[in-house]
């Protein structure tokens, strides 16, 4: 290919590492590897792979959780590699924000085949997002999920963080409720707009100066929220 595509491979067995790394090599892709979900998301931030190839059984994190984390800030595209062959598997891989599933043992020319389709459609949907969010002393780390405020770390719900993200991932942007509700809350049927409008308000008091008059986390009446950008 005219210009060499860069595949992220997140797999701990040594035995595929070693086929997936000569098959894609073989066939004209360069090559990161992984062997945790940590390092995945470190070396998807610092190096922006084209395609990431995902196992769901890492040892120190569920491969749907690091997923559900790298989709907070990358669009890369995703595929599964997986022994999980269930309908329930690929469907919930498909809805944390895979683009393909892959059930193992597959072939080589079965899994070039997924990596053409996959490359055709990012390069139809644009260029990857900055896993940084930056704005007036405010920083967002999407990968390493941390936050400053003026250099000095601002400690985070679970919640809040994920509010947050979603913002940053969309700064300058109006997000609705439904979408935070969605995406944030997982359409929990315990979650309503005073859901969103309460971690709004802790959140005002951790990021902002003054939370009454706030300069980052803005409120659009009867819409939603939207975190300023440059």
């Amino acid at each position: 290919m005219p210009d060499k595509k860069l595949v992220l491979v997140v797999e701990d067995e040594p035995a595929i590492v070693r086929f997936l790394r000569t098959s894609l090599q073989d066939n004209g892709f360069d090559v990161l590897e992984a062997a945790t979900a940590a390092r995945a998301l470190e070396l998807a931030a610092a190096k922006k792979p084209d395609v990431v190839l995902l196992d769901l059984g890492l040892p120190d994190m569920d491969g749907l959780i690091a997923l559900k984390r790298l989709r907070q800030w990358s669009s890369a595209p995703v595929i599964i590699l997986s022994a999980r062959g269930q309908e329930g598997d690929k469907i919930s891989a498909l809805d944390s924000g895979a683009d393909d599933y892959l059930t193992k043992p597959f072939g080589v020319a079965e899994l070039m085949a997924r990596l053409r389709v996959a490359l055709r459609h990012a390069e139809k949907a644009g260029r990857p997002r900055d896993p940084v969010y930056e704005h007036a002393g405010l920083k967002v780390d999407l990968a390493a999920r941390r936050v400053w405020m003026k250099k000095k770390e601002v400690h985070l719900s679970p919640l809040q963080y994920d509010l947050l993200a979603a913002l940053a991932a969309n700064a300058g942007r109006v997000v609705g409720q439904k979408q935070l509700l969605k995406e944030v809350w997982k359409d929990s049927p315990d979650a309503t707009p005073e859901s969103v409008r309460f971690v709004v308000h802790q959140l005002r008091h951790k990021i902002e100066a003054d939370p009454v008059q706030p300069k980052h986390l803005k409120t659009e009446p009867g819409v939603g929220y939207r975190l300023e950008s440059d």
